[in-house]
């Protein structure tokens, strides 16, 4: 080989090795893909422990590379007239399973544990090999850009700025207020003796603006806490409307 060409050749390896180089820190320094996984449970049904368990897993050990597995524990209150009420529970989060039952066309529904990725995609809770088939492919979707700024707890209030880019359709932006982690020791029904732990416990759900399609989503909040001296989560997100699907979500931890 000539001098010429053995130039030209390590010029070429060069350029290919900083090409490979930016390419492998454009991929790091990437964030991560966020994914909603909303879990429908009670204290009162028997199946929904090991449910809560696979919760506490997907939010500790984040298994789906390149995804940040945002979850929410939503107790429904069906179960509290048998034997045992759920402190945690709320009609609220009845109805938003329900709507979800209608919009995902689920047959069997409503029931306990269920589990909702994206808005999506709806299964039993507690099938781990279920959701990790749903995680996966709801990771390979593009999120729109949510952000939580600012948050943190005053005067028993949490104060946040929130805002989205663009979004691609008429949606809803929700911001949820979680307990961090919770206990409970069951003395009743189907779960009487055992004592449960929960994460992401939702307290209050509230829907803060409505955004058209091709609009941003900008915004101060203040959240009422009903006890402040816990630690918190807030999750935003933004869901298409007729509780569609997830469009994009963040999430900020509060102490």
């Amino acid at each position: 080989m000539s001098n010429l060409g053995r130039y030209g050749f390590r010029v070429s390896a060069i350029l290919v090795s900083a090409v490979l180089i930016l390419f492998c820190a454009t991929a790091l320094a990437a964030p991560p893909n966020p994914i909603l996984v909303e879990l429908f449970t009670s204290e009162g049904c028997s199946d929904c422990p090991p449910a809560d368990t696979l919760l506490r897993i997907l939010d500790s050990t984040q298994p789906i590379p390149g995804a940040q597995v945002i979850v929410l524990e939503e107790h429904v209150d069906y179960w509290d007239d048998q034997g045992w009420q759920d402190p945690f529970s709320s009609h609220v989060f009845t109805v938003r399973q329900i709507e979800y039952v209608k919009q995902l066309r689920v047959t069997n529904g409503p029931y306990t544990p269920q589990m909702v990725v994206d808005g999506n995609e709806a299964f039993v809770g507690n099938d781990r090999a279920q959701a990790g088939r749903a995680l996966a492919k709801a990771v390979q979707v593009p999120k729109l850009a949510v952000q939580i700024s600012s948050a943190h707890v005053e005067n028993g209030q949490v104060l946040a700025h929130v805002e989205s880019a663009t979004v691609p359709s008429t949606a809803e932006v929700v911001i949820a207020i979680a307990l961090d982690r919770a206990q409970s020791q069951v003395l009743r029904g189907e779960n009487g003796g055992r004592r449960l732990e929960h994460v992401a416990v939702v307290k209050r759900l509230t829907v803060v603006g409505k955004v058209k399609k091709g609009e941003t989503f900008s915004k101060d909040l203040r959240v009422h806490l009903d006890h402040p001296g816990q630690a918190y989560r807030v999750i935003a997100f933004v869901q298409e409307g007729d509780q569609g699907k997830i469009l994009g979500s963040a999430v900020a931890h509060l102490q």
